[in-house]
């Protein structure tokens, strides 16, 4: 064909072939591409760098600022104030020591919530505050780098959320508090946890691995052993009202049987109503045969004092401080739930109790509550508080090392009572008020400075404020028909414990509130709700 030329593969071609219009004359070069597509115009020029910017870790700041907070504050206030924050304006973890320890990549989410739930469990399951409990997970979280989550606890469910961004789904979940116990020594362990893992000092395999030992550790006193201070809690709130050495022994006596009943109804899968039954039922059949034996005025005032001890060591005092507790921080379903569990074990005591008054009542034995009168001896009472604080630490399954201090406080509670109601003569409730304001005070600041929970300080000193002879009177105001006296003594003992848990919970604030916390540098310390001004 013409204007072409052909050649055999393998051979070169001649100098004949015809080339392209488009190609390059001979004589001429042109610099190669860099690339097939242009770049833009807006390049920066050789020789110039940007560093890379780092993606912002809040979408919003304050006006006000943030909190900055610093690693020598203690891990329950610097929480409880970015808990009290909105989501919006809590700041991010700058650092995460405890996080960065599992090496270069971060710690997986479901873990971490997992082991943020298990917490959250056993702090609940030991009687703390729901608020406590709400700020334990969130330092937990925030220590190994989860910024973004909202923990929700109730009386029997507790749920943790973490939302990576604001177009990420978030992951949560959730766990169920079936079983209670009281041991306040596992509660301090747990404490002493999240204060190691809000330090950095904690990896998430070491945390698992202290959280499942303290679960494998036995309660530091046996059966028997809270049986014995079942008992002289019992003999020492006699002691307190009035009783003497005899009643002293009896009261002992019944308690202990009371408190093995009970025992013996737990092994049997009873619920917690019917142990409380059992147990009211022993110290109350003791006080009614010292009774029957003993038809003088003084035989009633000591059995009086006999079932009044017994009441004093079931009267549920833990659960009605932490149930008030949750209500004034505006955990109204915990607190509901916290409070009807109070009622509910109250009715179980005055079932056994009033069950044993009415069977004495109708076989002739007498009892007079005029009788019931509380003897002024200083001395003797200290001495009986003190007992009563010390027997108590042993049935919270405290440690051995704030049992002294527990004990002191529970003795200057009332100390304070009684200047201010046997001596001043001032209004039991405002007595009462006031004693239990500075247990709160003491209590918080002695677990300030062991960096704990304020519970094994509180809790046992408390006890010797407890309006056992209120309670047993308006028993004994229902057995005998006497229901205006029975009501009327009954709201005295509700009014009496709502004045010691609004004092222990006053008492508590009062110190968060006038000690300067290292680390909070802004105003915004330790906010509150606003109030509903009704609506």
């Amino acid at each position: 064909m013409a204007g072409e030329s052909t050649w055999a593969v393998g051979e070169e071609p001649t100098e004949q072939e015809t080339t392209s219009g488009f190609a390059v004359p001979e004589g001429l070069s042109v610099a190669p591409a860099e690339s097939d597509h242009p770049s833009s115009e807006f390049a920066l020029p050789d020789g110039l760098s940007v560093a890379p910017k780092a993606a912002p870790r809040n979408e919003f700041t304050p006006a006000h600022g943030v909190p900055a907070f610093g690693r020598g504050t203690p891990w329950q206030d610097r929480m409880r104030t970015m808990v009290r924050l909105p989501v919006a304006d809590r700041p991010a973890p700058e650092f995460a020591p405890a996080a960065e320890a599992e090496g270069e990549n971060a710690a997986p989410v479901p873990r971490v919530l997992d082991l943020t739930l298990r917490i959250g469990e056993l702090l609940l399951a030991g009687g703390e505050g729901a608020e406590d409990v709400e700020a334990a997970m969130f330092g937990v979280a925030h220590a190994y780098g989860l910024d973004r989550c909202d923990a929700t606890v109730t009386f029997t469910l507790i749920s943790i959320t973490h939302q990576p961004s604001l177009v990420d789904p978030s992951v949560s979940l959730s766990r169920t508090v079936r079983r209670r116990g009281t041991d306040y020594t596992r509660l301090a362990a747990v404490f002493r946890l999240v204060d190691d893992i809000t330090s950095g000092d904690v990896t998430l395999e070491e945390a698992y691995g202290r959280l499942a030992q303290m679960r494998r550790n036995r309660h530091p006193y046996t059966k028997w052993q809270l049986t014995m201070a079942a008992g002289l809690l019992a003999g020492a709130a006699s002691t307190l009202v009035g009783g003497g050495w005899a009643v002293f022994v009896l009261a002992v006596i019944g308690a202990m049987v009371g408190d093995r009943l009970a025992w013996l109804a737990a092994g049997r899968g009873l619920p917690e109503f019917y142990q409380f039954v059992a147990a009211a039922m022993a110290p109350a059949l003791v006080g009614v045969l010292w009774a029957a034996g003993h038809t003088s005025g003084q035989g009633e005032a000591q059995a009086a004092a006999m079932i009044t001890g017994g009441l004093f060591a079931l009267i549920p005092g833990r659960a009605l401080v932490a149930g008030v507790q949750d209500g004034l921080t505006g955990y109204y379903l915990t607190a509901s739930a916290r409070l009807l569990e109070v009622i509910y074990l109250s009715v179980g005591i005055v079932c056994g109790v009033l069950a044993v008054l009415y069977v004495g009542e109708t076989s002739g034995v007498r009892l007079d509550p005029e009788v019931m009168t509380r003897a002024v001896r200083p001395v003797i009472q200290l001495g009986a508080a003190l007992l009563l604080s010390l027997a108590f630490c042993v049935l919270l399954q405290q440690e051995r090392s704030t049992v002294v201090l527990a004990t002191l406080n529970g003795g200057v509670a009332w100390l304070i009572y009684g200047a201010m109601h046997d001596t001043a003569g001032l209004s039991p409730f405002a007595a009462t008020g006031v004693a239990a304001g500075m247990v709160g005070l003491f209590g918080q600041l002695q677990s300030r400075y062991q960096f704990t929970s304020s519970l094994p300080y509180v809790t046992a000193a408390i006890g010797p404020l407890l309006p056992g002879s209120a309670f047993y009177l308006g028993l004994l105001g229902f057995a005998q028909g006497n229901v205006d006296f029975g009501l009327e003594n009954l709201l005295r003992a509700v009014t009496l414990a709502l004045a010691i848990a609004i004092g222990v919970n006053l008492g508590s604030e009062m110190a968060r509130l006038f000690i300067k916390t290292p680390g909070l540098t802004t105003p915004i310390g330790r906010r509150g709700s606003k109030r509903t001004r009704g609506f």
